[in-house]
């Protein structure tokens, strides 16, 4: 298999929309602790993207094109980024202090997450969780699927 240096493996990485994406690196870098990778230009000197991490979460910021946009220029939601916190309760209290906007505090949910949602300013949604018990899908209402069912699992 080829490395890629460019493109985090075996990851799914999402792209996000920003009218500015300069603002949401410094915010993103400051509020929700993620780390810059790189930056790009278009020829006008203008940056048009950035890729970010935290841990082995990756994320990649754009500008808007002609079919993109971001959620505060839609209006509303049409996704939001999940990642896995190791010290979920700081990271609350380090978003809190940045002013984030949130959206639902920390708690518990029934699948055995416990988590926040906080809003960025351009309007993503961003859920930070940790794992603090391991809850079967069929416990909280959830149907498996047959594959599933049948001990051909994919979860660890």
């Amino acid at each position: 298999m080829i490395h890629n240096r460019s493109v985090p493996v075996d990851t799914i990485l999402p792209h996000l929309f920003y009218e500015d994406v300069a603002a949401a690196l410094s915010w993103l870098t400051t509020s929700f602790g993620l780390t810059e990778h790189f930056r790009f230009e278009l020829p006008d000197g203008s940056l048009h993207g950035a890729l970010m991490y935290r841990g082995n979460a990756w994320v990649m910021l754009k500008s808007p094109g002609r079919s993109a946009t971001s959620p505060a220029k839609l209006g509303g939601q049409s996704q939001s980024v999940m990642l896995f916190i190791d010290d979920l309760e700081a990271h609350y209290q380090t978003a809190r202090a940045a002013q984030a906007m949130i959206i639902e505090p920390l708690g518990v949910t029934e699948y055995g997450e416990q988590q926040y949602v906080a809003e960025d300013p351009e309007g993503h949604q961003w859920i930070f969780a940790k794992h603090v018990r391991d809850v079967h899908p069929e416990s909280w209402g959830a149907k498996l699927a047959a594959s599933e069912a049948n001990g051909e699992s994919k979860a660890t």
